[in-house]
């Protein structure tokens, strides 16, 4: 025989299971973009793909924080009965109960850290996020298995008036979570997005993660010596920036989509990677690995696979909004590439090797 709580418990396990796959699976997909391994592709098409996935990685993140609190709320009685153990079997259920909701509360307020990239802890974000992941979902999984038959019994009663209150208020405190904050990611709904994060926009139009004077390059974005150069089986040809604007101009509308979950559209010019290619003696579609200027910190170099290198709309960006590029967005030129996360649209580009 069902309680209530069970059922109640149920209802929202079920809506809090669907929400953290929707993170993980979103969550992976951005791993393997920024660290993929040899079987892994990604398409630079559609443009705006990585735009919706990442926007649903955060959003999924957020919604999921309400829906735990009041999971564990239906349940805290639970937490106090007595005996605290009453069988192997009772024992190994506790603790990984015990377990998927460190590793739940873990990855929920971590995640909400970086989304306003406030990081009061010494261990690397990035590597603890992904490996503590998988602890959860596989705790879930395993939640799930062993009550399984309580959920489908759960299922195919109504919960109490009462309980259907609790219930309600559940979903509208993660639909209000959810379009409060939702607005960094659905244009549509900044104007309603009180609580959204970098909504504020930077120079020329666009949101600053990381700016010229923290990167440390200031000086030598502006140097007026300053050379591209592009290493190819071929050899080594160089440009200065006035070469580079003498080269066939590309223009492209495409999005900025940052792993903090914001993405913001905008108006690019400059040379396509395959038009660089071409005029440097290489072939369009060959993987080249992009230098920054910026020597300190984990994204002064990327790889540009060949599905990226081949289209026309990943650009050596020369300009932003119909203006030079500002020093913060990355002057004297960056890559800008379609469906592809923000931390690998490398800024002061210096040099482009064929790999």
């Amino acid at each position: 025989m069902n309680t209530p709580s069970e059922r109640v418990t149920s209802r929202i396990g079920l809506a809090l299971a669907v929400t953290f796959t929707l993170c993980f699976v979103t969550g992976l997909i951005s791993h393997l973009i920024q660290h993929p391994p040899s079987w892994f592709g990604w398409p630079s098409r559609p443009v705006w793909l990585y735009r919706v996935t990442q926007g649903t990685h955060v959003i999924s993140g957020i919604a999921s924080i309400p829906l735990l609190l009041a999971k564990l709320w239906s349940v805290y009685p639970k937490l106090f009965e007595r005996p605290v153990i009453r069988s192997l079997p009772h024992a190994l259920e506790r603790l990984s109960i015990l377990v998927l909701s460190a590793a739940a509360f873990f990855e929920l307020v971590t995640g909400l850290f970086n989304v306003a990239q406030n990081y009061p802890w010494n261990f690397n974000f990035p590597q603890l996020h992904y490996a503590v992941a998988w602890v959860a979902i596989g705790s879930i999984l395993v939640h799930i298995a062993v009550k399984l038959p309580i959920v489908r019994r759960s299922l195919t009663t109504k919960p109490e008036p009462s309980r259907r209150a609790f219930l309600r208020t559940t979903w509208l405190a993660a639909g209000v979570a959810v379009v409060a904050t939702a607005g960094a990611t659905v244009p549509l709904l900044r104007t309603v997005s009180g609580l959204s994060w970098r909504s504020d926009k930077g120079s020329q139009g666009l949101p600053v993660n990381r700016t010229a004077v923290a990167a440390g390059v200031l000086d030598t974005a502006k140097d007026p010596n300053w050379r591209l150069s592009v290493v190819t089986p071929n050899g080594t040809r160089t440009y200065s920036l006035d070469e580079l604007r003498a080269l066939p101009r590309t223009s492209a509308e495409l999005p900025i989509a940052c792993v903090e979950g914001w993405s913001e559209s905008a108006h690019w010019s400059g040379v396509s990677l395959p038009e660089l290619l071409r005029h440097a003696g290489s072939t369009p579609g060959t993987p080249i690995r992009v230098f920054s200027l910026e020597k300190a910190g984990p994204y002064g170099i990327s790889d540009l696979p060949g599905e990226h290198t081949a289209d026309d709309l990943t650009l050596l960006a020369l300009e932003l909004n119909g203006e030079v590029l500002d020093a913060d967005h990355g002057f004297p030129c960056r890559i800008i590439a379609p469906n592809r996360p923000g931390v690998l649209q490398t800024k002061w580009v210096t040099r482009l090797e064929t790999l």
